[in-house]
């Protein structure tokens, strides 16, 4: 079966491996030892060698201490990238895809935070 939005990059390396699946575990995110996320309901991205990534539900998140940025960037298996800073903080300290590719509806309308950005995120 096609899909209507097919990410090009699992066209041209169909071994490409992102897998995402339920984090099953609390993610917390804090930036100048304020909370800025906390979920149970984390997917956890594996993707190649690189470290997992926690993408947070927007219900788990302090909206209001996010910026949306002008700033993007686009990856051929997950889509076009939409970023936000913290207010008074860090830019583009976390990133979302609102209309990802097919394959990876899991993480639309999700948040993941750069832990170099942020003081700390942890997996309990």
């Amino acid at each position: 079966m096609t899909q209507a939005n097919s990410a090009p990059g699992f066209k041209r390396v169909p071994r490409s491996h992102i897998v995402t699946t339920p984090a099953c575990a609390r993610v917390r995110v804090t930036f100048n030892g304020e909370v800025i996320a906390d979920t149970r309901d984390a997917v956890e991205l594996k993707e190649g060698s690189y470290p997992a990534v926690y993408y947070i539900p927007r219900k788990d998140v302090t909206l209001q201490r996010l910026q949306r940025t002008t700033h993007r960037t686009h990856c051929p298996f997950k889509g076009d990238a939409a970023y936000y800073s913290i207010a008074n903080g860090p830019e583009n300290v976390a990133w979302s895809y609102e209309q990802p590719y097919d394959e990876m509806q899991e993480i639309k309308d999700l948040l993941a935070f750069y832990p170099d950005k942020v003081d700390s995120i942890t997996i309990a």
